[in-house]
């Protein structure tokens, strides 16, 4: 499975091209449920493989939770979050199965 390139952001960490993308309409589940947090895909841009899956604990900011601050996910967020994927086992340009993570602060878990 591939993300789609429209909306994509290019970003190179250690001399690698990605491409990550954040869904801009909450769906759903993210908008009236209390799992309206932010996912983020990525996938290497070159040669696409697994694509790495990441359910921040940042809200959505068209979720119903009643939230003060909306905390933006940046490129360098990205960039660390990629380094922390590969680290735990995601290997961007091998075919396989999609690598879903959990952020919770600075931490990534598998899921």
């Amino acid at each position: 499975m591939s993300i789609p390139k429209k909306g994509t952001r290019k970003i190179i960490v250690d001399g690698e091209p990605f491409i990550w993308l954040i869904r801009r309409q909450a769906t759903y589940t993210q908008a009236y449920y209390d799992c309206g947090n932010l996912h983020v895909a990525i996938e290497h841009a070159e040669k696409p493989g697994s694509v790495l899956v990441i359910l921040t604990d940042r809200p959505h900011p068209q979720g119903l939770t009643p939230t003060n601050e909306v905390k933006p996910v940046t490129p360098s967020d990205t960039a660390q979050w990629i380094r922390q994927a590969v680290q735990i086992g995601w290997q961007p340009q091998l075919p396989g199965i999609t690598f879903e993570v959990r952020i919770a602060g600075l931490f990534m878990e598998k899921i």
